[in-house]
């Protein structure tokens, strides 16, 4: 079985080239500022900030982990079966991995549910403006990952690997940015 060989000289090198990491890294500055932002926040009226974090449901953003994390694990698997081309066990990895971004989605509207019925919305204080924003803001990049993913399921014999790399490396930066924002939301503050 032939795999593929990497060019390490070209310019696109970085696994899905230049432009995604550029993209990365706005995103990854972006959520990291706001994240400051929030902890800032909370030193101006902790209390508060405690109270509010005892009000999200922590199990619901620790199983959203383990699905995100599982699902990163399988968009990997998928990648290196595509290199292998070994297509329909990609696809199968692909299936997969987006199974767990829908698990995830059907969560955090659960959760979001809840939040509304509860009325903590956006503007019912600091950190439940903080919450919506940033929870609402990764939604809609893992809604982006699964449009992309579903992309790719259906032209994943035809797809350059430089491209599933691209789509990997947006859903990986989804899993870290969910790393990051689990902790400080759901457990810390």
């Amino acid at each position: 079985m032939k795999t593929e060989q990497i060019d390490y000289k070209n310019f696109y090198y970085p696994p899905g080239g230049i432009l995604i990491w550029i993209l990365i890294t706005v995103e990854l500055l972006t959520f990291g500022m706001a994240l400051v932002a929030l902890v800032f926040m909370s030193k101006e009226d902790p209390e508060l900030f405690h109270k509010s974090r005892l009000m999200l449901n922590s199990t619901f953003g620790a199983t959203n982990t383990i699905f995100l994390l599982v699902s990163g694990f399988f968009m990997a698997t998928t990648v290196h079966l595509f290199k292998k081309r070994e297509f329909d066990k990609a696809s199968f990895y692909l299936n997969l991995t987006m199974i767990g971004g829908v698990l995830f989605l059907i969560l955090k509207f659960f959760e979001y549910y809840h939040k509304i019925e509860s009325g903590l919305l956006l503007d019912h204080n600091t950190f439940f403006t903080f919450y919506w924003l940033l929870t609402g803001f990764h939604v809609i990049h893992v809604l982006v990952g699964l449009v992309i993913l579903t992309y790719f399921k259906f032209t994943l014999k035809k797809l350059e690997t430089e491209d599933l790399e691209a789509g990997a490396a947006f859903w990986h930066m989804c899993d870290l940015i969910w790393l990051l924002l689990f902790p400080v939301i759901y457990l810390i503050l």
